[in-house]
């Protein structure tokens, strides 16, 4: 059996320096506080956390754990790509066709009805290039303009939350958790039925999750629907809220990706999932691409991320076979982790 005690041992030498519990240190805990008042507070509910946790998974099987694997933490924009999976759910049934549809043309009257925003798609979403101009449950986008992040090569233009003259929708990559937060209100409204449940009933008991798992929203982020009272959910824990799950439940998501989708998702959207975008092609559908080896050098070439904030990384490695899940990690110490990954993956 493959020995990845260096890398795990790296690992645990190299947690997040968050503190652990984000109400005893709050100003060095969480992404919130980078943006322009009054938008750098939480707006949903956060959790204490664990230490640096860990699963690796080879050939379908799990070879080594480490930390707490089953307990449920947060796990900021990792969220995002489960809603890329929620979205493959809908193309399956029927309720999302074709992904180059303006979400206008099906879900009038949430936000798409402008005439900037009537020809944005569903893929513009998914590649973060809609540039969507509005305010989602009360949040502007303006307040992710300038927004950068790691692994983004492009530099920074200007300062985070200034307007910015807007680009044609399709033209121009943002990672913009405003409009991401859109794109699951847009989902909401496709199900009709709130996305815990769908995710949930959809994707995790089909591949064993635990179960013990929140997707929590924002405290005032409820809409109506068919009478029905509904949380819009985040992609993320940018505000609070979000995906509270355990690694291992992570990892199993991650090798329902590796294998393709296994009929849950179809093959043909895990595969465009993985498809760079013309305008950033270090970027799929809610997933970060490794094609030109610039996220890490040792990663293999197909290899794809989920990645999230305070060290949270999901690794399919296509070529060998494997799906690594890391969480609390320093993200400045995460090259030297996936080194020792990939060195072991290579013997």
């Amino acid at each position: 059996m493959t020995d990845f005690t260096a890398a795990i041992d790296f690992a645990l030498a190299h947690e997040v320096p968050w503190p652990r519990d984000p109400a005893a240190e709050p100003q060095r805990w969480g992404v919130h506080h980078d943006d322009p008042p009054p938008f750098n507070r939480l707006r949903g509910p956060v959790h204490p956390r664990g230490g640096v946790s860990g699963v690796i998974r080879r050939h379908g099987q799990e070879v080594a754990a480490w930390g707490e694997p089953d307990r449920a933490d947060l796990t900021f924009s990792v969220a995002k790509t489960y809603l890329a999976l929620l979205a493959g759910v809908a193309n399956a049934r029927g309720l999302l066709p074709d992904a180059h549809e303006p979400v206008s043309q099906r879900l009038p009257g949430i936000g798409f009805d402008d005439a900037h925003n009537r020809v944005i798609t569903w893929a513009h979403l998914l590649e973060q290039v809609s540039e969507w101009h509005g305010v989602c449950l009360g949040m502007p986008d303006q307040v992710e303009h300038h927004r950068k992040v790691a692994y983004d090569p492009h530099p920074a233009r200007g300062k985070k939350g200034e307007a910015r003259e807007l680009q044609p929708p399709g033209t121009y990559w943002e990672y913009n958790d405003v409009r991401i937060n859109q794109l699951s209100l847009a989902l909401l409204h496709l199900f009709r039925r709130p996305l815990k449940e769908v995710f949930e009933d959809a994707v995790l008991r089909p591949i064993g999750a635990s179960l013990q798992w929140q997707w929590a929203a924002y405290d005032d982020a409820w809409v109506e629907i068919d009478g029905q009272r509904m949380p819009s959910v985040p992609g993320g824990t940018h505000w609070g809220g979000g995906v509270s799950i355990s690694a291992r439940d992570q990892a199993l998501v991650g090798q329902l990706l590796l294998d393709g989708g296994r009929g849950i998702i179809p093959r043909a959207w895990v595969d465009r999932m993985q498809q760079p975008s013309a305008i950033a092609p270090f970027y799929g559908w809610l997933t970060w691409l490794n094609g030109e080896g610039r996220i890490f050098a040792d990663a293999s070439r197909s290899s794809w991320f989920m990645f999230g904030a305070g060290g949270h990384y999901v690794w399919m490695d296509p070529e060998n076979d494997a799906v690594v899940v890391v969480r609390w990690i320093d993200p400045a110490h995460v090259p030297g982790f996936v080194r020792r990954v990939a060195l072991s993956l290579r013997r």
